[in-house]
């Protein structure tokens, strides 16, 4: 039998292990405006990769003259992928919203191998988003954009699905390609009913769909008949499903990507969820997880920010209640994901909240404002648990310092730039999670809870504005909010070396001042060690090697 304690470390070596990180990146939340606190219509985007550094993209609204032609360049690796035609006017975008309000998030699923087209393919997945957002000004307007450019210019990337909402509705839209030499893509468009949520993370989710429902659903003419071409389906039209044509699930397509929209049901869906619990846990014979549930209550823009940092509490996945937490009780696993011992292969869950995501948006767009007003991102570097969500109203034409592309890289620290900062405090947290996460989550919470309550005072104060001074005077608020959390995350990682150094902790009295002796010299250090329960483990495992002679 294994050691215990060796056990424990060896979770963290990323050796032996079997499944690609990015094919289970990135989880979308989706909540109607009906189904929002506010009436506001709240998507949510985790970017999930190692390695990847996102800024904030800002992108300006811009005439370009005849004959101007578009580069593309592959949204993961930067690499040239060719030209296309520019349209005389392209809008402006902030992070993934433009100034419109039209957000579109995205998640990869992969699908049928033999789709992807890196040959002749020219738009990859993340140029067909910023393309769409450049052009369109609606969610309707958008998937027009994207499926005429994929089948004008082919389509690079493998099977995608984006969410794609405006201040009045919200879709899901799963599509994949049809494989070299042919361009275009097969696809299917639903619109999620105002009343709902909905989410996808990583898994296509859209099986059977309305075929004379043109109002809420949209789909490629060939979607089916492809199918059945390529020997995906044979059934009738009626009984088709895009998932199970193009993105047939297997343990790992449910136990680490829908097991999170199960999650997230689970807790907000006004359906008892357990006669799906058996699918999000792995069983391809399941009953299939719905595209969209009503929620038990109205959810706001805080219950969104909070469920992307969701470790499957309180759910038979719950990430704290194994060995694999380790000695500091931290809800996050290494990756890969899967891992070998003794030739049998093992695997860790997957949830929302994971460890490398570069960025997260939370996307809050409202109708009965003004664009320039109502359509928000919430974002933040690094994983949503660990971080403070800052406002970026969506038609400021800079981004904020610490999320500038100029500010910091891949490949140099800044003590200026969220992204380097924001990792920095939560490695030091992930390590002595339990003891050193109440340091973190109560800056978070505070600074989150101020930008909440100070959101409708600067709104109505940029409501009496004209548009020119309301855009001046939100871009300056979104880049004092941004800067105050830098201010606040570059101190808190201060703090937490200076008094958890060495694994000890350095005495604080309650107006938060370290205790000194007469001399001025720091009083004796608290030293807890492991929690009780890690010692109880040790002694299991060693019997009565470290017992103190009586």
């Amino acid at each position: 039998m294994k050691r215990y304690i060796l056990f424990a470390l060896a979770l963290f070596v990323n050796c032996q292990l079997s499944i690609v990180n990015s094919l289970w990146a990135c989880t979308n939340l989706v909540v109607g405006k009906k189904a929002s606190k506010d009436g506001s219509v709240i998507i949510s985007y985790s970017q999930d990769d190692y390695g990847a550094f996102e800024p904030l993209r800002v992108i300006p609204a811009a005439d370009h003259p005849a004959g101007a032609m578009h580069p593309l360049y592959h949204y993961e690796s930067g690499n040239y992928l060719g030209e296309i035609p520019e349209v005389p006017h392209t809008y402006g975008i902030v992070g993934l919203m433009n100034e419109f309000q039209l957000s579109i998030h995205e998640t990869t699923y992969g699908g049928r191998a033999e789709l992807t087209d890196t040959v002749s393919g020219l738009i990859d997945y993340g140029s067909l988003m910023v393309l769409a957002l450049q052009r369109a000004k609606t969610a309707r307007e958008a998937i027009q954009v994207m499926t005429e450019l994929t089948d004008k210019y082919g389509y690079e990337s493998e099977g995608e699905s984006f969410t794609i909402a405006d201040p009045n509705e919200a879709w899901i839209m799963d599509m994949i390609g049809k494989g070299p030499g042919r361009k275009g893509t097969v696809w299917v468009a639903i619109r999620i009913p105002d009343d709902c949520i909905s989410g996808h993370a990583n898994q296509s989710r859209i099986h059977q769909f309305p075929l004379k429902d043109k109002s809420n659903c949209l789909y490629a003419k060939d979607v089916i008949s492809f199918a059945k071409e390529k020997g995906y389906f044979s059934g009738k039209d009626a009984d088709f499903s895009f998932a199970d044509a193009y993105a047939p699930a297997d343990f790992g397509a449910l136990r680490y990507c829908e097991a999170r929209i199960w999650s997230y049901f689970n807790k907000w869906g006004a359906e008892d969820m357990s006669p799906y619990l058996s699918y999000a846990m792995g069983d391809t014979k399941g009953q299939v997880l719905p595209l969209y549930v009503k929620p038990k209550a109205p959810l706001s823009v805080q219950d969104v920010k909070d469920m992307m940092r969701d470790h499957y509490e309180g759910t038979p996945m719950a990430m704290t209640e194994d060995i694999g937490m380790g000695a500091w009780e931290m809800p996050y696993r290494p990756t890969p994901l899967s891992f070998e011992v003794d030739g049998k292969k093992y695997f860790n869950e997957r949830p929302i909240s994971t460890q490398q995501s570069a960025c997260v948006y939370v996307s809050q767009m409202r109708s009965w404002l003004p664009d320039y007003i109502g359509g928000v991102t919430w974002f933040a570097n690094d994983d949503a648990n660990m971080v403070a969500f800052t406002p970026v109203y969506c038609n400021i034409t800079q981004a904020p310092e610490c999320y500038d592309k100029n500010t910091a890289d891949a490949f140099h620290f800044s003590t200026r730039c969220a992204y380097w900062v924001e990792n920095w405090v939560s490695n030091m947290v992930y390590l002595r999670y339990n003891l050193l996460f109440p340091e973190l989550q109560k800056v978070r919470d505070r600074l989150e809870a101020d930008y909440n309550s100070l959101q409708p005072k600067v709104e109505n104060e940029a409501a009496a504005m004209s548009k020119e001074e309301a855009v001046k005077y939100l871009s300056a608020y979104s880049h004092r909010t941004a800067s105050a959390m830098m201010d606040e995350w570059n101190q808190l990682a201060q703090l937490i070396i200076v008094k958890y150094n060495d694994m000890a902790v350095k005495r604080m009295d309650e107006n938060g001042q370290y205790e000194k002796t007469p001399g001025g010299n720091p009083r004796p250090v608290l030293r807890p060690g492991y929690p009780d329960s890690y010692r109880r483990e040790i002694i299991n495992q060693a019997g009565t090697r470290y017992q103190v002679p009586q």
